[in-house]
């Protein structure tokens, strides 16, 4: 009898496993491409903070500060900035008003291996400000590039200019390829 009990254990194990092994299909995988495109993207991820001077206190006085913001790209571009008399500071709206205005552009890359392009290291007037293009290079793996741009105000050689607040607006355009 005991025999018979042992036997019926073991058939009746066996018919639970092989029941719960007829009860669990195997593994299937199925799989799926997945594609995509990334177009041509050049964007400023804003606009430049205002690049407040400290007040000009001396005749020989000649204030500079900077603001960066981060120009996006994967692929090669050219800075180009306005040169009206908007980027030009000016007291108020009187066009007869102004100070000396230059500029300067720098970034945080090099163009060789990183993306960037190559600092400038002389303010230029307003009017003549990036005449010709801030070229920067893409580098593969580099899409993000700090733009720093630099202002400079200044009195009228051998004058002082009336006392006030002095504003202006600079535009910096990017575009694509290299001028």
């Amino acid at each position: 009898m005991r025999n018979l009990l042992l036997t019926l254990t073991v058939v009746m194990a066996l018919c639970l496993t092989a029941n719960m092994a007829l009860a669990t299909p195997a593994d299937d995988t199925a799989t799926a491409s997945v594609t995509v495109t990334v177009d041509g993207i050049m964007e400023w991820s804003g606009n430049f903070s205002t690049i407040a001077l400290s007040p000009i206190t001396t005749q020989a006085g000649a204030p500079t500060a900077s603001q960066s913001t981060t120009l996006y790209t994967n692929g090669d571009v050219h800075i180009s900035a306005n040169i009206t008399t908007a980027a030009q500071l000016k007291l108020g709206t009187d066009p007869n008003q102004t100070l000396v205005t230059s500029y300067k552009l720098t970034d945080d890359g090099d163009g060789t291996a990183t993306t960037g392009g190559t600092d400038q290291t002389v303010y230029t007037g307003y009017a003549t400000f990036l005449n010709s293009a801030y070229v920067i290079t893409h580098k593969a793996g580099d899409g993000a590039d700090m733009i720093t741009l630099w202002a400079k105000a200044e009195n009228p050689s051998g004058e002082v200019a009336d006392a006030g607040d002095y504003s202006a607006t600079q535009t910096l355009t990017a575009s694509w390829g290299n001028p």
